[in-house]
């Protein structure tokens, strides 16, 4: 169980003490779903960039530099991929057509097929999660229908978000949580992986009195939005697997 949090503040009217201080917010309240590592990711110079740490996110300073318009963040409880290794935690760095970084919410266990299957290049990194991002790469291409490809290939449980070096933020929902705010009075979308995360954040820094609306997400949704503020969808094919429902439901019992 981990968490995805982070912005995307498209009117550039928002002051960036109150941008700096939601990052924070959200991280610090995403601790309810994972402390064994966190960071985020934004875009400075047109690069991608990404800071993370194998802390609990309220012992991380995190200060994305004044003029970030969207920031990509998680924190995690370590499934697969020693969290003191810190090329195993969340966000990761990818490119296809673009540079991007990617997290993920969930756990996936088709990876190592997946990577002798498709001849995936060996790589350091031992966290499931990764092979999502190796599909991206292997298509060469950042856009809806690789976003497809890859969701409908991995197996397992997830939610993942996508941000890519142009400030377009990507959110491809599973059968894991997402909860998407607009506050478009700020012309800011806020995004957790639950309810309480999210209102426990805006309460830290009195948020939560401003009129917002809900983005409704529902599993198999692609979402992209854009630096203008821009949203555009598309859909991957749910597929149910007999194995996942199985492990899930011993679980359960």
């Amino acid at each position: 169980m981990c968490a995805l949090f982070g912005w995307l503040d498209y009117k550039h009217i928002n002051p960036y003490k109150v941008l700096k201080k939601l990052t924070q917010a959200l991280a610090n309240a995403a601790e309810e779903r994972g402390t064994d590592a966190a960071g985020i990711s934004y875009i400075r110079d047109g690069r991608v960039t990404i800071y993370k740490r194998p802390k609990p996110a309220h012992k991380i300073h995190f200060n994305a530099p004044n003029g970030t318009t969207a920031v990509m963040g998680h924190t995690r409880l370590t499934t697969q991929g020693n969290q003191k290794f810190n090329q195993n935690n969340h966000p990761f760095y990818g490119h296809a057509d673009k540079d991007f970084a990617f997290a993920h919410n969930g756990v996936l266990y088709n990876d190592v097929e997946l990577r002798r299957t498709n001849n995936l290049p060996a790589t350091h990194i031992e966290t499931d999660s990764y092979v999502a991002v190796q599909l991206i790469e292997q298509q060469k291409k950042l856009d809806f229908n690789s976003l497809k490809n890859m969701a409908e290939t991995v197996q397992g449980n997830f939610a993942f978000t996508v941000l890519d070096e142009e400030n377009s933020l990507y959110i491809i929902k599973g059968s894991n949580p997402i909860y998407l705010l607009h506050l478009e009075m700020l012309g800011l979308y806020i995004y957790a992986s639950t309810e309480s995360i999210m209102k426990n954040a805006l309460k830290q820094i009195r948020l939560q009195h401003f009129p917002c609306t809900r983005i409704e997400t529902a599993h198999g949704d692609i979402l992209k939005i854009d630096s203008s503020g821009m949203i555009t969808r598309s859909r991957f094919e749910r597929k149910e697997d007999f194995r996942y429902a199985s492990f899930m439901r011993y679980y359960d019992d």
